[in-house]
């Protein structure tokens, strides 16, 4: 894993994960920097989290994933997920595939991975729901940002 983009992203890392803690989540793996030099912060899996913290509300952009387990792809999971102002991607990982599939389809999220996360291909489009962007990058639908597409109507 490499070092964050800059020293103001790498605090930024840093305090949603504090945060996050000092809210009553829990760190089982990572939770802090590594080394006294460069950006680095380690892989972090938060979990005790609530969907009222910032670390779970937010786009943290590093190496942190809030678990949040469930055990029924009921319609309050889907509203905790859907709870947020973003939705560029978002991860599922369950053994019934069937409820990952439901799950994905209600998800309000661009991307939405299944027992994986952070797979990328050049055919796929990528891109986000809500404020997490504007249109697609990648696969077809990146043509898109390059026309100019008019709609002519006349009345005969």
């Amino acid at each position: 894993m490499g070092p964050l983009i800059s020293d103001e992203q790498f605090g930024k890392v840093l305090g949603y994960m504090q945060s996050g803690l000092e809210a009553g989540a829990s760190a089982p793996v990572g939770g802090s920097r590594v080394g006294d030099r460069g950006y680095f912060v380690e892989p972090t899996i938060l979990t005790d989290t609530t969907p009222d913290m910032s670390v779970v509300r937010e786009e943290i952009f590093g190496p942190v994933v809030c678990a949040i387990p469930f055990d029924s792809q009921s319609d309050d999971v889907i509203a905790s997920g859907n709870d947020t102002n973003y939705g560029l991607a978002a991860g599922v990982w369950t053994k019934d595939i069937s409820t990952a599939h439901k799950t994905a389809h209600r998800l309000r999220a661009g991307t939405v991975w299944i027992n994986c996360y952070s797979v990328f291909d050049a055919s796929m489009p990528f891109g986000g729901y809500k404020e997490s962007g504007w249109g697609r990058e990648m696969g077809h639908n990146v043509l898109d940002n390059y026309l100019e597409t008019k709609s002519v109507v006349a009345q005969l």
